[in-house]
Parts: C-alpha cells; structure tokens; sequence
C-alpha cells in the first residue's frame, strides 16, 4: 500500500505541478506524439548541442500517466547525452515489460514508480508515449 501512495503522490505532483510542460523558444528537435486509442497528445520539444540534451520541455494533453510520464523522463534526461537518453530510454521499455535488473531500475530513479504500469495495459501507451517521441526524435538526427 506505501509503494501505491507514493506512485499516486509522485504522478500527481508531476501532473499538478510539471516542471517542464511549457514552449521552449530555441528547441532545435520538436516532433508531435499522439496516443490514438486515448487521446493523449504532446509535442516534446528538445535543445541538443554537442551530443548533450541542454533543455527539453512539452505541451500538450493527456492523462495523467502520459503527461506525468513525460515531465519525470524530462527531468531524468536533460543534461544527459543522446546515448546516456537512449540507454535509459531502453531501460524504461524493458521497466514496462517486467524485464530490468534492480541497479536498472536505479538508473530510472523516479520513473520507476510506473514500473507498475506493466499490470494495466491500457495505460502502457500512456507511460511510454514521452519516450517514444525522444526515441522518434534521436533516430531522426544526423550524424
């Protein structure tokens, strides 16, 4: 029942209070991801220089795991590099499909409190649509 009320209390201070869900004016990668069978919708908008994400930031809405899901992935990436994202991009799919390691799940720090997720698949689409706009934006840059 704690590990509950944490997750209720982490998504609900991401969705009440987001750090990042604002326009950034110099973002040089933004792309559009779309939950169809929801409805959520965010643009993420990203400030890469050098390999190193300087700044990241998101509109849009949703529900509250799509849109607390995005503002935790931003805080955990920005001042990461693009393969350090990657990385723990991978680590949060794996997180979603049951398959991390304990020092893995570290790595996400607090976006491991979806890990949960994986029970209700309905809202797997939810929790992964902030990362999957990131990965759709690394795999679109030039090398």
């Amino acid at each position: 029942m704690e590990n509950n009320t944490f997750y209720n209390e982490i998504l609900t201070d991401h969705n009440m209070n987001p750090v990042h869900k604002h326009n950034i004016d110099d973002a040089n990668f933004s792309l559009e991801g779309v939950n169809p069978s929801c409805g959520d919708d965010i643009v993420l908008s990203l400030k890469i220089e050098d390999g190193i994400i300087k700044d990241g930031a998101y509109t849009g809405d949703g529900c509250a795991i799509s849109q607390a899901s995005a503002d935790i992935m931003l805080d955990l990436i920005i001042g990461k590099t693009v393969e350090e994202a990657r990385h723990l991009g991978d680590i949060f799919m794996r997180m979603i499909k049951g398959t991390i390691t304990d020092a893995e799940r570290e790595e996400l720090e607090e976006a491991a409190v979806l890990a949960d997720v994986s029970h209700m698949p309905a809202r797997v689409k939810c929790a992964v649509l902030g990362w999957h706009t990131a990965d759709e934006i690394f795999n679109g840059m030039k090398n």
